[in-house]
């Protein structure tokens, strides 16, 4: 069944109305009709079962028939604080790592990235709209977002029960040990080093603030591949 990202459901929950994108994607691409049945999510983990009701010129209005819990999505909450890696590379880690179940994505920059930001929206309102996508393709109902950019000085693993950052320097921690020694786990964050990867006293004061570095393997990875690595390593672990 097609799925699609409602925001405008109303308060009683029994009907929702599809603007902008969605509803072109309905009408001009799909050329759905009245009474033609879709999933709609909205971004907070539920997913309704509903029925188009009405097509007209720039919206879609549905029935919701029923609302249900989407057993897609993980019940550990990890985030991905990735470096700002070169340009074009974040829109595909954004997609893969919202497909292997990431809760958040915080671009990040620390001293040893290549692209600065300008400050303008337009790229997160990009990247955001990739989560979307993402999650729609995959059968998500959780909406992961894309933050505002931070510094990595910024982290503070106190928001989290544990705080992983993969390290090229680390030879003896895994990813799996450094799992099993935290035990049961709500909430988890992954730092993933840009191109150049951690200076040494980026390394230093993640571990004095209580991160934990680990290894992801034998082998070097390039950053857009380091959060998907962790992030699949992380579900199989942890069976989500």
């Amino acid at each position: 069944m097609r799925r699609f990202f409602a925001q405008n459901i109303n308060a009683s929950g029994d009907k929702a109305v599809l603007t902008c994108d969605e509803a072109r994607h309905i009408k001009n691409v799909l050329r759905m009709k009245p009474g033609d049945e879709v999933l709609l999510i909205d971004g907070s983990g539920a997913e309704f079962r509903s029925v188009i009701s009405s097509v007209t010129g720039d919206s879609v209005e549905l029935d919701i028939i029923e609302k249900g819990a989407c057993e897609a999505d993980p019940n550990v909450l990890v985030t991905l604080f990735q470096c700002l890696p070169k340009q074009g590379k974040m829109e595909v880690i954004i997609q893969k790592c919202v497909e292997l179940g990431v809760y958040a994505v915080v671009p990040t920059v620390s001293d040893r990235c290549v692209v600065k930001l300008d400050g303008k929206d337009s790229k997160l309102q990009r990247w955001n709209k990739v989560s979307v996508e993402a999650a729609k393709q995959c059968g998500r109902a959780n909406v992961p977002e894309v933050k505002a950019p931070a510094k990595l000085s910024s982290l503070d693993p106190s928001e989290f029960d544990i705080v992983l950052f993969a390290y090229e320097n680390e030879g003896d921690r895994t990813l799996k040990q450094a799992l099993k020694a935290a035990g049961d786990l709500r909430s988890a964050a992954v730092v993933i080093g840009p191109e150049g990867g951690f200076t040494p006293s980026e390394a230093e004061e993640l571990i004095e603030k209580g991160a934990v570095s680990v290894s992801l393997g034998k082998r070097i990875l390039r950053t857009e591949t380091a959060g998907m690595a962790a992030l699949a390593q992380i579900m199989y672990e942890l069976e989500q």
